[in-house]
């Protein structure tokens, strides 16, 4: 396996009873596989940042996760503290609601208030938790990441009716460009299936299944 391909993923235990013991063990599998970086929810960051002190694995955390329906300040506080726990990337979820409501401004503005507090500190990825939105939703999401300053766009929390498709990824491609980042995440399971999302335009991958991945087997894990 080549293990350039381990720098596409974000290696990812986001479930709500994951453990110190669960935390530690995905954190040495980084490591060893050198991932992009360790995706857990908020209250891990600081110690998964310790954990990987020294290497080159970054830690990425979830904010207003998984539904999106935080208010913005309530998004800009998470992200603040994340940062100073030791995040170096933070993945938002959008206010599908008012995406969905027309409210364009409202899902703009909240997207700023998390790449504001990012600052130049981290990087935002914004998940608009595509199996939600129509095609056209899908467009505009992605149309006011771009405007609102997000380094990257994501396909999914991996916690609703579904994941990434290759065809959210070349749509989300297509409207953002080549210098926008598109995160596939949510039932990527093989590394046949990081392959077709790489090929549609995804330059990160966020899985529970690295190892599994880069071992080129089959993952049963949603996310």
């Amino acid at each position: 396996m080549n293990t350039n391909f381990a720098k596409y993923i974000d290696h990812t235990l986001l479930k709500a009873d994951a453990t110190e013991e669960a935390i530690t063990e995905i954190c040495e599998e980084a490591k060893t596989y050198s991932f992009a970086s360790v995706c857990v929810n908020p209250t891990w960051v600081k110690k998964a940042a310790g954990q990987l002190t020294g290497t080159d694995v970054k830690v990425c955390t979830v904010i207003g996760f998984p539904l999106g329906a935080s208010t913005s300040a309530t998004k800009a506080f998470e992200t603040k503290n994340a940062i100073e726990n030791g995040a170096t990337e933070i993945d938002m979820v959008i206010n599908i609601g008012a995406l969905r409501d027309g409210q364009h401004e409202v899902v703009q503005k909240d997207i700023e208030a998390v790449v504001e507090a990012a600052g130049e500190s981290a990087i935002v990825k914004v998940i608009i938790e595509t199996a939600l939105l129509t095609d056209e939703e899908k467009r505009t999401a992605s149309e006011l990441s771009v405007k609102a300053g997000a380094d990257f766009v994501k396909t999914s929390t991996g916690f609703s009716t579904g994941g990434a498709t290759v065809e959210d990824v070349k749509l989300m491609r297509a409207v953002v460009g080549p210098e926008i980042g598109v995160k596939a995440s949510g039932g990527v399971r093989s590394f046949e299936d990081m392959q077709a999302m790489i090929k549609a335009g995804a330059t990160r991958i966020g899985a529970s299944s690295g190892v599994q991945i880069m071992q080129g087997l089959t993952s049963k894990e949603d996310y």
